[in-house]
């Protein structure tokens, strides 16, 4: 399965280190889920390199259409971390095209 990977990255995060810490959790997931044989996809990872080409003020024009079309082409989530607007609009679009929606690894079943 191709798995996203939904939670805050600049949600409540007022600085660097926050967002830091915030990509490493999403990461660190996506690790597991690779070794669990499935692909891990997060949105955050696709979109920052083009802001990043882009200029900072693209931050709003590409992150959440980027993830959303991520999203799309996923056949579940996996939601991890506190409040996120977007990562909530990720989960609800994989729900309505019928995908699975986890809240935890553990039940990620192994590839």
């Amino acid at each position: 399965m191709w798995i996203m990977i939904a939670g805050p990255y600049r949600a409540g995060a007022g600085d660097a280190a926050t967002r830091a810490a915030n990509l490493r959790v999403l990461n660190e997931a996506a690790l597991e889920i690779w070794r669990l044989g499935h692909v891990p996809v997060i949105g955050v990872n696709m979109a920052l390199p083009l802001i990043e080409a882009a200029g900072d003020a693209s931050y709003d024009d590409l992150m959440a259409p980027i993830s959303l079309a991520l999203a799309e082409r996923c056949d579940a989530i996996l939601r991890v971390g506190g409040p996120s607007n977007g990562a909530d609009r990720e989960v609800e679009l994989i729900r309505a095209q019928g995908g699975t929606v986890y809240t935890d690894i553990k039940d990620i079943p192994q590839a």
